[in-house]
């Protein structure tokens, strides 16, 4: 398909110098993983996957993060660390995902150039222009290349390469950081983001694999965001879903009728501010 020949022209002049790739296993990011170990097989060039491991990612998260750089066939470099020791993340301002950004890919810096490897890419897209994405000023910052974003292509187009590659995660849902489960302003805790983790967790037993799903939690009111089409299968379980997670410490379990709404805390922000 042409988008993906447009692709590796783009990557083209990058390759001889080396790249590390941020990877999170998801759709955007193992597109360009596995663009890149393609073009390596033909030609090879220096190639490092690089992620990080904290507690705003799920063990499934994380598992699917070294298994899918394994079935790419390339390197991965996975580094950790604990966002709540950053009191600029801890206390989830608006501008919270600026200062974790800022300081994973200025640490995926360093990996690359520990390596010798003179450019980072990412896979931030087209449509991460037009909602609230305050981490790409961090990425802008750092002189991290996006090829998606840069070519135009938003996540319709990317999930079309990734099946025309025969990808499994072609229809995996976003999976976005877990500290987007709570409302600006509330102090982050490993409790309550182990809450939304499990909580989402009992959820997915009752939804397609590829089902759009938050759990908000308010305080000791969670909020379940799935697509309408979603609500009869969650229904259909009531009783089990709300003896589970009331199970977790939450006492209030609600079904939002707005149903799923990517950033459902970011609504009337300015894209990128």
């Amino acid at each position: 398909m042409k988008e993906l020949e447009t692709l590796r022209d783009f990557l083209r002049p990058y390759v001889a110098d080396g790249i590390a790739l941020a990877y999170s296993g998801g759709v955007d990011s193992s597109l360009l993983l596995a663009v890149l170990t393609g073009m390596r097989r033909e030609k090879a060039f220096p190639l490092l996957a690089v992620s990080m491991r904290s507690c705003f990612q799920s063990e499934a998260e994380a598992e699917a993060v070294r298994a899918g750089a394994a079935a790419l066939g390339a390197e991965l470099e996975l580094l950790s660390f604990d966002p709540l020791a950053l009191p600029e993340v801890r206390f989830n301002p608006p501008d919270r995902c600026y200062h974790c950004k800022k300081y994973i890919f200025t640490r995926f810096r360093e990996a690359a150039d520990a390596r010798s490897l003179r450019h980072l890419l990412d896979g931030s897209h087209a449509g991460d222009a037009r909602v609230y994405r305050p981490g790409r000023r961090a990425l802008a910052e750092l002189g991290v290349v996006s090829p998606l974003a840069a070519l135009g292509f938003d996540k319709p187009v990317i999930r079309a390469m990734a099946r025309e590659l025969g990808l499994e995660c072609a229809a995996k849902p976003a999976a976005p950081c877990l500290a987007t489960r709570f409302d600006y302003g509330e102090e982050l805790t490993p409790e309550k983001i182990a809450v939304a983790a499990q909580g989402e967790a009992v959820l997915r037993q009752y939804l397609p694999k590829d089902a759009d799903l938050r759990l908000r939690v308010h305080g000791s009111l969670g909020r379940i965001e799935v697509p309408p089409e979603h609500f009869p299968a969650l229904l259909s379980h009531r009783a089990e879903i709300i003896a589970k997670l009331q199970s977790l410490g939450l006492r209030f379990i609600t079904l939002d009728l707005q149903g799923f709404r990517s950033g459902s805390f970011d609504i009337g922000k300015t894209p990128n501010s």
